[in-house]
């Protein structure tokens, strides 16, 4: 089901460029106050392919200064092509917020594209328009795909586990090695066996995958596909259009780790304690006190719904000193506390509707640090901390054909931008 193609990657040369230096994160997760910080970081680092220097900026761009770029890095062999296709097998080290050191592996390959509605590739949150606009300006000038797809596939008995490893066992060794802000370290190799690399297509033409992170950049390379047909008229399924790069992991693998979005009212005041208790009947509540700065505060609340795991449940922080702790009596089966929240506490206490969340009322900050910390400097009026959900969550709602509310899952760690480009032209 799921066609995942072998390609020649187009990549920072490591004897020109440090990868510590040019690598960085998917562009919507950095902050404005974080962009120049990148691009002067290195003058080759990767956000130029993401992102304008001032956001003021994006609106008027059409990304052409992208393509020139792009051309250029590769004139001066800054980026180099591979001859031989490959599978490019990404090594992700790092600590969990619980402090447990982890490893994750994945891949990226060329994956064919496919509307939704053929279930090939399920999609499990919602997407803004905004945001597709402006990709799909980025798509049509660089005629590359310069940031990834991150896709899960099931593989709860891990069986191309040991391919993707046997990567980095490969003559020369990894490609590269980097570090980021995050101190994540990253390893990348090229799987080109003949062997192990159809064992990974064929375990995977074999069932659907979810996309865990960049539904905007996926539903753009589709739309770009059906414009170029339109244009040209080739509907033959096989030109570089009709594909987009895309890491793949295995959802199950013990490197996973989904963490929880949690959610900021931006304007909205926080409703007293007898607002709460009238806006939610049925639902418990208890105080905690939480004296101390963000980070201490947004430890304690996600400490305290770690002993909620299960149930409905979920912490509000309106910055005064105490989080209010909201929980129900019943098990939470198979309900999503996401869609709970956004109905019956964004929608039925705030009064803010989808549109309006859709319009920037509420923010997603990164982490629940964030989140206390955008409270605390006036970015917004409460913090809503959730618990993660579970693969099984996001298996079991895309397998139904439905839809969660947007940024609703956080795979960790992120994919960077940087390790891997691909090419339309001269593509394998």
């Amino acid at each position: 089901m799921t066609a995942i193609r072998p390609f020649n990657a187009l990549r920072y040369d490591v004897d020109r460029v440090d990868l510590s230096n040019v690598i960085v994160p998917p562009y919507d997760v950095i902050a404005a106050d974080e962009r120049s910080l990148f691009f002067d970081k290195d003058p080759h680092n990767a956000i130029r392919f993401e992102l304008t220097r001032e956001i003021a900026d994006e609106a008027g761009t059409d990304y052409s200064d992208i393509a020139e770029t792009l051309a250029a890095w590769r004139r001066s062999g800054v980026l180099i092509q591979d001859s031989q296709p490959g599978y490019y097998v990404l090594r992700q080290r790092f600590t969990a917020p619980d402090g447990e050191v982890l490893e994750r592996v994945g891949f990226y390959g060329e994956l064919g594209l496919e509307e939704y509605d053929r279930r090939v590739i399920l999609p499990h949150e919602r997407t803004l328009a905004g945001p597709k606009a402006d990709r799909l300006k980025l798509l049509r000038a660089a005629r590359a795909n310069l940031s990834s797809v991150f896709m899960l596939y099931e593989d709860r008995e891990q069986v191309i586990a040991g391919c993707l490893q046997s990567a980095f066992d490969e003559p020369g060794g990894p490609l590269g090695r980097a570090r980021d802000e995050a101190g994540v370290d990253y390893e990348l190799a090229r799987l080109t066996g003949e062997q192990v690399v159809r064992t990974v297509q064929d375990f995977l033409a074999d069932r659907p995958c979810v996309i865990a992170d960049g539904h905007h950049r996926y539903e753009t390379a589709l739309e770009y596909r059906r414009e170029q047909r339109r244009a040209l008229g080739d509907e033959s399924g096989g030109a570089p259009f009709d594909s987009t790069l895309a890491y793949l992991a295995n959802a199950y693998a013990p490197g996973s780790l989904l963490l929880p979005i949690h959610r900021v009212v931006r304007e909205v005041p926080a409703p007293d304690a007898r607002g709460w208790a009238q806006a939610m009947p049925g639902w418990n509540c208890r105080s905690v006190t939480a004296p101390g700065d963000a980070r201490a505060v947004s430890a304690l609340a996600t400490e305290t719904l770690a002993k909620e795991s299960g149930r409905m449940a979920f912490v509000a922080d309106a910055g005064a000193g105490e989080l209010l702790v909201f929980t129900r009596d019943e098990p939470l089966g198979e309900a999503l506390v996401v869609r709970v929240l956004e109905e019956e506490v964004i929608g039925s206490v705030f009064g803010l509707s989808t549109e309006d969340i859709r319009n920037g009322a509420v923010g997603f900050p990164k982490s629940a640090e964030r989140a206390a910390r955008d409270v605390r400097e006036g970015f917004g009026t409460v913090a809503l901390y959730l618990n993660p959900l579970s693969p099984d969550d996001v298996f079991r709602v895309t397998g139904a054909g439905e839809v969660m509310p947007q940024k609703s899952t956080f795979f960790y760690p992120k994919i960077p931008t940087g390790m891997v480009f691909r090419l339309h032209e001269n593509s394998a």
